[in-house]
């Protein structure tokens, strides 16, 4: 199974996605703001990463564009899972570089099948 980061800070978001992704026996790991979860990053391989956007010390697209700017960890598949559903938030994070971005709704199916993806293409890559 994948191993995922998921970076929010929120506890009840944070406990929702491990509430969806526990059963299907990924392990977990989570940070609390944008600059423990790029510390994380930095220190382990992850096969995705989950982001919400509005954290504090750095927010999820400055962490998404570091990301993706750095050579050695561009080919993570990146999730921003965010209550903000402007087409504008969505454009942006795109050009963050996100793979996926999704609103936050409590729709299980729809996480499930925008990681399914996520992983899928990181194995076809890999």
């Amino acid at each position: 199974m994948a191993k995922i980061l998921i970076v929010d800070d929120s506890q009840t978001d944070i406990q929702y996605i491990k509430s969806v992704l526990q059963p299907l026996g990924h392990t977990l790991a989570v940070a609390m703001d944008g600059e423990e979860g790029e510390q994380m990053i930095r220190a382990e391989p992850y096969d995705l990463i989950i982001l919400d956007v509005v954290m504090p010390k750095k927010n999820g697209f400055q962490l998404c564009r570091e990301i993706k700017k750095d050579d050695a960890l561009k080919h993570i598949p990146v999730l921003i899972l965010t209550s903000k559903d402007q087409d504008s938030d969505k454009l942006w994070g795109e050009k963050q570089g996100a793979d996926a971005f999704l609103k936050k709704t409590g729709d299980n199916m729809e996480l499930l099948i925008a990681i399914r993806k996520l992983l899928g293409r990181r194995e076809a890559k890999g």
